[in-house]
């Protein structure tokens, strides 16, 4: 039997081992992941999209048994941040969370595996000291995989709080929220901006007359209709049932007849092929900040204002 080396010595020749092994190693970790389907999102990649970011992973690792770095192996370090983009790229390419902690776990079994080939080389100690290592290191890249995939779908979550469930554009909250920050931060660079506040017209008589699916789809087509007239920096929300808004980011105080001409056009062309029904109308007022309203809910309530105005004014 070899004899055991110092403990040091030890890890630095398993260390380069991995290394100079790395993508050896990293082809058995996706033949396992192969069989028997045991990742079944492998097989739907070619060769090279199959081993990821698992060589560096390795190559890491045997860094990590010949010098022991906290700073590039600790939550949050350079390696984990491998980690995360690994893990997203990986969601990105169609794995579940469960394929990509799956992954971490046959490379602790093949790397287990290799060091088991060597075992030789070593004294009881220096096999524990080895475990502590390799099983940390993975400890925490499955940790990090782990926090990848809740940091991304806390964020959908939240995004998803902000917006109206049927047509995806901001809801009354979210909307608040950034009009309080845009007229802020427009007051602070002296900035306009304009808000336009749609109401429609009879949308009872459609939700009565053509049911709930027709009235749900004509708030759709609305909103499509109001969102591709903006710019990417402006903002359109519903704020509840057949109400709408837009805010226009800096804009001069004509800013709003101008987007209502648009709008009306795109109103007459979408009645014209059958997509709104012949008679939809829609009612709007518009304000601009700080010319006529001096903070968001003066703004917001002109705007109003004005829709009820333009509404009962019509025949």
């Amino acid at each position: 039997m070899t004899p055991a080396v110092d403990l040091p010595e030890a890890l630095s020749a398993l260390g380069a081992d991995l290394r100079s092994n790395s993508w050896e190693l990293s082809l058995e970790i996706v033949e396992a992941g192969l069989l028997d389907d045991t990742i079944p999102s492998l097989a739907r990649l070619d060769r090279l999209a199959q081993f990821g970011d698992v060589p560096t992973f390795i190559a890491e690792l045997g860094r990590e048994l010949e010098l022991s770095q906290p700073a590039r192996m600790r939550l949050g370090g350079p390696l984990a941040a491998i980690t995360r983009d690994h893990a997203r790229e990986r969601e990105a390419l169609g794995f579940a969370p469960r394929e990509v902690v799956t992954e971490f776990l046959l490379m602790r079994r093949v790397l287990w595996r290799f060091v088991g080939s060597r075992v030789g080389r070593f004294a009881s100690g220096d096999v524990i000291e080895i475990e502590r290592r390799l099983n940390d290191a993975i400890d925490r890249l499955v940790i990090e995989c782990t926090v990848a995939y809740f940091d991304r779908a806390t964020a959908e979550l939240a995004e998803l709080a902000r917006r109206d469930g049927l047509t995806r554009l901001l809801n009354r909250q979210a909307f608040a929220e950034i009009l309080e920050s845009e007229t802020a931060r427009a007051a602070r660079y002296d900035h306009g901006l304009t808000l336009v506040f749609f109401d429609l017209d009879d949308f009872k008589e459609i939700n009565d007359g053509s049911g709930h699916l027709e009235g749900d789809r004509v708030l759709c087509r609305v909103s499509e209709l109001l969102t591709s007239m903006l710019r990417g920096s402006d903002v359109a929300a519903r704020l509840g049932g057949d109400e709408f808004v837009v805010l226009l980011l800096e804009a001069d105080p004509h800013a709003g007849a101008r987007y209502l001409r648009r709008l009306e056009a795109g109103i007459d062309e979408l009645r014209r092929q059958g997509v709104l029904p012949p008679t939809f109308d829609l009612s709007a007022g518009s304000a601009h900040f700080p010319t006529e309203a001096p903070e968001p809910r003066a703004l917001l309530n002109l705007a109003d204002a004005r829709q009820y105005a333009a509404k009962r004014a019509k025949p």
